[in-house]
């Protein structure tokens, strides 16, 4: 297929002078540059979802915006070694959506840079059916990896973003196609 995936990027902090904006305007950035992605995003700061799960119109809506998408990307901070609360809530939102779809991570933080988060997000996406690429955009010391105007010119996170972005874009048609073809048992 030509058409475009549909990548919808989604940025999980929402703690008051969150450092996530950052991170996501760069590699929004960096993804837009590709054109074998439509890029949207999905800031949960933004959405609405409630703690206890119950649908509402903003949870439909979220949930018809996943339904469209071909593919993902969670931009994650690291708190206390876990990811953001408000990305478990946002994961157990829905449910069909999510799955037989693909999903990259690009992580911040201190000293292991988002990593310990990103591995118990693994664990979370393989329960709901998704399909976790094997590359991680990272940033250890994230504060210190960008300048004033929010660029990076940290190699490893470059080529890391350059490499999630191909493999999304694989497994992104590989699984449309597929769900086209014969709907995802799940």
């Amino acid at each position: 297929m030509d058409t475009p995936l549909r990548l919808e990027v989604i940025v999980a902090s929402v703690r008051p002078q969150r450092f996530a904006p950052i991170v996501a305007d760069w590699f929004l950035r960096t993804t837009r540059a590709h054109t074998e992605f439509d890029t949207g995003v999905i800031d949960l700061i933004d959405t609405p979802l409630p703690l206890d799960l119950t649908d509402t119109p903003d949870v439909l809506r979220f949930r018809e915006r996943l339904a469209c998408a071909d593919a993902f990307a969670v931009v994650t901070s690291e708190y206390n070694h876990g990811y953001p609360a408000s990305l478990k809530t946002a994961f157990d939102s829905a449910k069909h959506e999510w799955r037989a779809k693909p999903i990259g991570f690009i992580s911040y933080g201190g000293l292991s840079g988002g990593l310990r988060a990103v591995e118990q997000l693994r664990q979370v996406v393989a329960e709901i059916h998704m399909v976790s690429v094997r590359e991680t955009v990272s940033f250890h010391q994230a504060k210190k990896k960008f300048d004033a105007a929010g660029d990076t010119d940290d190699g490893a996170a470059i080529d890391a973003a350059e490499r999630m972005l191909r493999q999304l874009n694989w497994w992104g048609r590989v699984l449309r196609s597929a769900r086209s073809e014969d709907p995802y048992p799940g």
